[in-house]
């Protein structure tokens, strides 16, 4: 017999996989995936509500504000308004809403007004899916989507932009991995995360190294 968990699970992923059927490469329903995953691999060595965190990581980027006007509110009100059509606890459904608000990077910068376990773990399994082979995928993926250059010697990456800038920046594709990527490795909460997120991270490195020596000719 199926419990109602399960039952909320798939009714969950059905809604996620509808809402995103016409989603940019790297943040649709396999992004999302990819995430729950992640977060569940994470939450094995954590104390933390795993219903909270398998919902919050199928729903964290249910409307992603960078294709919502930069709207911050939509992805955590759609969410919401999916919950409620839903038989759970008025206390689980708001625990998951106040992760998926919480949970961006948004330049690194935004200060923290929501702290719990289950946030730490969703937003390291969503930050881990932003480095190594899969977050270079994704970066130049959004790139091309956004029709941004790969790289141009003459603009340096901007480290202290402000949410609003990281938000509305269209610098080259290289500058991304500045400006976040190589920057999450030390923003990671949880210990599994942060082994994972060093290993991602050297591959990075390797990668920008072979890069840079085909930019210049020298292999």
């Amino acid at each position: 017999m199926t419990s109602p968990l399960e039952i909320l699970i798939h009714n969950t992923i059905a809604f996620v996989k509808e809402e995103l059927a016409y989603a940019e490469g790297g943040h649709d329903w396999f992004h999302i995936e990819r995430v729950y995953k992640n977060a569940i691999l994470i939450a094995e060595k954590e104390l933390v509500d795993l219903t909270v965190v398998r919902l919050a990581a199928l729903l964290h980027d249910i409307a992603d504000a960078k294709f919502n006007d930069g709207n911050d509110e939509i992805g955590p009100q759609t969410a919401d308004n999916f919950l409620m059509t839903q038989d759970i606890p008025e206390a689980t459904r708001n625990h998951v809403v106040q992760i998926i608000a919480n949970v961006s990077f948004k330049g690194g910068k935004a200060v923290k007004t929501f702290h719990s376990k289950e946030l730490e773990v969703v937003q390291d399994a969503d930050r881990l899916d932003a480095l190594g082979a899969i977050g270079i995928a994704r970066t130049f993926n959004y790139g091309g989507f956004k029709n941004r250059k790969i790289y141009d010697p003459t603009i340096e990456p901007q480290l202290r932009m402000t949410p609003a800038e990281y938000k509305t920046s269209t610098a080259p594709t290289i500058n991304h991995f500045y400006e976040k990527l190589l920057l999450l490795k030390d923003k990671m909460n949880t210990v599994a995360g942060k082994k994972i997120a060093q290993e991602r991270h050297l591959f990075m490195e390797q990668f920008l190294a072979q890069f840079y020596a085909e930019w210049e000719g020298k292999k």
